[in-house]
């Protein structure tokens, strides 16, 4: 049985006429009828009932139809993902990620796909979390690495690290001796933070931190980034609660962090992306990001 016999079959009985399904063939109907005999008596049963009137399938062509038919729609999906991974080789590989992941370590992945994948192009877009889940689902990212949760049902979700958090502020030779000094301090200070709307989970864990400390924030300036928030702290208009992986990026600021031992509240960093895709280029990101 070769691929032909089975692209006959399914165009006579989709037409149900030899005369037509031969003209949609490009073939003359004498070669169709031997080729759809062949068929039958290769696999010992009657597919089609004919007379001169009109063809029908028969119960075994009923059921065979639908198996060739999934087999042809699996033949051009197959087809279809071939030529996506033909062009994910030399396409572009869209990530999107949050201001406050460390960037060297994205510079360090992208500079190890270069040898695995010389003609693949990387597009990065800053973006906070919610806006990736959305690019995400609607296929405009390929992979994300944002901060947890992430409630879509279409997106697959592999943890990175888990991240504790810390109080940021100006550089000062002030010492808090316990965790009730520090609160008192920070209870007299105005935060920088992300707008509630802009970053909700963020302002969840603030507000949960602070609670266990005792007082309420008062969030005086906001900002859309983690780099501008220092900025503002380092500027002295403020303090702030962040986590503790930016003091590794943003170690040359003049603000100090402050690790809060007694408060185990984190954050998860995780990567997302869309189960289907099959981006070659994809899967060796995700296998050796943070490996």
């Amino acid at each position: 049985m070769e691929l032909r016999h089975l692209l006959y079959f399914k165009t006579v009985a989709e037409e149900l006429h030899f005369t037509k399904a031969a003209t949609r063939l490009f073939i003359s109907q004498p070669p169709l009828s031997r080729q759809i005999k062949e068929l039958e008596e290769e696999l010992g049963v009657q597919l089609f009932t004919r007379d001169n009137k009109r063809v029908a399938l028969t119960d075994a062509g009923k059921y065979f139809k639908i198996e060739v038919d999934a087999i042809f729609s699996k033949l051009e999906e197959s087809k279809s993902m071939v030529r996506q991974i033909h062009l994910s080789v030399s396409g572009e590989l869209k990530i999107g990620y949050i201001s406050s992941v460390y960037q060297s370590d994205l510079a360090e992945i992208l500079k190890a796909m270069r040898t695995a994948f010389p003609f693949i192009k990387t597009g990065l877009f800053e973006m906070p979390t919610l806006t990736q889940i959305v690019a995400l689902e609607q296929g405009k990212l390929d992979v994300g690495i944002l901060r947890a949760p992430v409630l879509s049902e279409k997106l697959a979700v592999k943890t990175l690290f888990f991240d504790p958090f810390v109080v940021v502020i100006p550089v000062s030779p002030q010492k808090f001796n316990t965790s009730k000094e520090l609160a008192a301090f920070l209870k007299k200070s105005p935060f920088i933070f992300f707008n509630k709307e802009f970053a909700p989970h963020y302002n969840d864990k603030l507000m949960e931190i602070c609670k266990r400390m005792q007082f309420t924030p008062d969030i005086t300036h906001e900002a859309n980034n983690v780099h501008s928030i220092l900025q503002l702290v380092e500027a002295g208009l403020g303090v702030s609660i962040l986590p503790l992986s930016l003091k590794r990026q943003y170690g040359h600021l003049n603000v100090s962090f402050i690790e809060l031992e007694d408060i185990p509240v984190n954050t998860e960093v995780v990567m997302a992306y869309e189960q289907r895709n099959r981006n070659p280029a994809l899967k060796w990101f995700i296998d050796h990001y943070n490996s």
